[in-house]
């Protein structure tokens, strides 16, 4: 597998992880995202790869939880040391409480590092509403922080 290929994969995997909260179902999601990817021979040679494979992603994980209708398990944390692994809790924490939407926006901009054009493919809205969905959400992130005297 490529580098380009394997980074790609991983992203996808973690964007699918992210919806699914499901480390196993989140891999086999994200292998059929790129069974379905490769299957569309006439796509292959268009430029927007990485939007076109969240879209797949997004659809599939959608169709998930359409089909099956599971509580959300909670992920395993695994951090060196405690001041990360509480900073990382006390965010994902205030992250999870934000609407999936917002949720979804703040991954792809700062996890996947997402350009705001791709996000706007990816979620079929225009860049201004991307933007001010982004503005939207790290405004209520930092109050939900603030509320957790975590600032």
């Amino acid at each position: 597998m490529s580098a380009d290929l394997k980074e790609q994969y991983d992203k996808i995997n973690c964007y699918c992880f992210f919806k699914i909260h499901n480390e196993y179902i989140a891999e086999d999601l994200t292998q059929e995202t790129f069974l379905r990817y490769f299957s569309q021979n006439t796509y292959l040679e268009h430029g927007k790869q990485m939007a076109y494979l969240y879209t797949i992603a997004r659809n599939l994980c959608i169709n998930y939880y359409k089909k099956e209708k599971w509580e959300e398990l909670l992920e395993d944390v695994s951090v060196d040391n405690m001041g990360n692994l509480e900073m990382n809790i006390v965010v994902r924490q205030a992250v999870n409480r934000l609407p999936e939407e917002l949720q979804e926006l703040i991954l792809l901009r700062f996890v996947n590092e997402l350009s705001i054009k791709e996000i706007a493919f990816i979620m079929n809205l225009s860049r201004f509403s991307v933007r001010r969905r982004m503005n939207n959400a790290l405004e209520k992130l930092n109050e939900l922080l603030g509320e957790e005297d975590f600032t």
